[in-house]
């Protein structure tokens, strides 16, 4: 055994030049997120969109040109651009004269347009991308390795995070602006808020039939109301309230009568209603506090037999998905440990949250790309 540890299998030379390969790939994937942030903060998706976007490529010089960029720089975008293509943010067409157009996830980074139909909604990302690639971001997690290294306080005292450790408070909480920097606060809810508002289309597309019996729905964590305001728009006979902080109330529209906006703490009380939505909430969230604001949620709904539920919208680890969509969920799941107190779950982990939470029951009703539609009845 001893000797066994002081030896190793060497691959053969087809594995050793492809690990070597696949170390490149992992150790400067750093590279593709920076390519990507330097992409939407000098505006390619954008441009590329009004040069032509899809129907009609836009060459490199014209490319340039729209970004008032140097032409001593156009080789270095040429590369920029060769990764981008090749990771599938952008698609080109020509091998010489490169022509370049949008992809589905460049859309996405188009800013100033609408959606070119009534029934989908164009939802900007560029804050998610900005604020997933901020030296915040980047700091908290170049500490992994010494958070790692420090033992957890004991129970009940929560687990800080990387980023709480790096920055001094967590990520959201009322400190953060005076502690880190009043701009990355700003910015970071702003890719919640654009996160979170991405697919509620097709969430109701695809998944009405969970509202048509529905009367009353209380959004939890639902900021700006942009979620329950689709709901209202699609069901006029819900009436929709929205929950949230008091900070976050207070930037809310105006009360049109659509929607009812109250400021309080869903770990303390959630508006009664006979369904309560929580979309991309409990990701954020260690076991026992998500066991506690189901707990809420539970007293605010009737029984199941009076057609009371929660409605849980969030991730589900799939490996049945592929390799691409697993890769996809677990790297969220790194980004809640790195920078929240949360994680993305499983269905046995889901399982044990909701009846912990004291529930009977519960069915997934629809799965939705990387997330899953639950309904959970008390």
């Amino acid at each position: 055994m001893a000797g066994q540890a002081n030896t190793i299998q060497v691959p053969t030379d087809a594995e050793l030049l492809q690990a070597q390969a696949d170390l490149w790939r992992h150790s400067f994937s750093y590279l593709t997120a920076m390519a990507l942030r330097c992409a939407v903060k000098l505006g390619i998706p954008t441009a590329i969109h009004r040069l032509g976007g899809e129907e009609a490529a836009a060459s490199l010089p014209d490319l340039m040109a729209a970004l008032s960029l140097p032409a001593s720089k156009q080789p270095f975008v040429s590369r920029l651009m060769r990764l981008l293509v090749a990771v599938g943010v952008f698609a080109a067409d020509g091998v010489a004269d490169k022509r370049y157009r949008l992809t589905p996830l460049s859309r996405i980074l188009v800013d100033g347009v609408a959606a070119a139909d009534d029934h989908h909604h164009h939802v900007l990302q560029t804050p998610f991308v900005l604020t997933a690639t901020s030296r915040q971001y980047v700091e908290a997690a170049l500490g992994l390795d010494e958070w790692l290294r420090k033992d957890a306080p004991q129970a009940p005292a929560p687990v800080p995070s990387p980023f709480e450790d790096a920055h001094g408070a967590p990520l959201f909480d009322e400190a953060t602006a005076a502690a880190i920097d009043p701009e990355f606060a700003a910015a970071a809810d702003d890719a919640l808020a654009a996160h979170d508002s991405l697919g509620i289309g097709a969430v109701l597309r695809e998944c009405g039939d969970l509202l048509r019996g529905v009367a009353s729905l209380t959004d939890c964590a639902g900021g700006d109301g942009a979620t329950a305001r689709a709901i209202a728009a699609a069901f006029p006979h819900i009436k929709c309230t929205v929950l949230d902080l008091p900070k976050v109330i207070d930037k809310a529209p105006v009360d049109d009568g659509v929607v009812n906006y109250v400021a309080g703490d869903l770990f303390h009380a959630v508006p009664p209603a006979q369904a309560v939505l929580l979309k991309l909430v409990l990701h954020f969230w260690s076991d026992d506090d998500c066991v506690k604001i189901l707990s809420q949620c539970k007293k605010a709904i009737p029984s199941r037999k009076e057609g009371g539920k929660v409605i849980v919208i969030d991730i589900l680890i799939e490996p049945s998905l592929g390799p691409a969509m697993l890769e996809a969920q677990l790297l969220m799941d790194m980004a809640m440990m790195v920078n929240t107190r949360g994680r993305q779950r499983d269905e046995s982990e889901w399982r044990d949250l909701f009846f912990r939470a004291g529930f009977s029951d519960y069915k997934i009703a629809k799965k939705l790309g990387a997330r899953a539609v639950f309904e959970v009845y008390p």
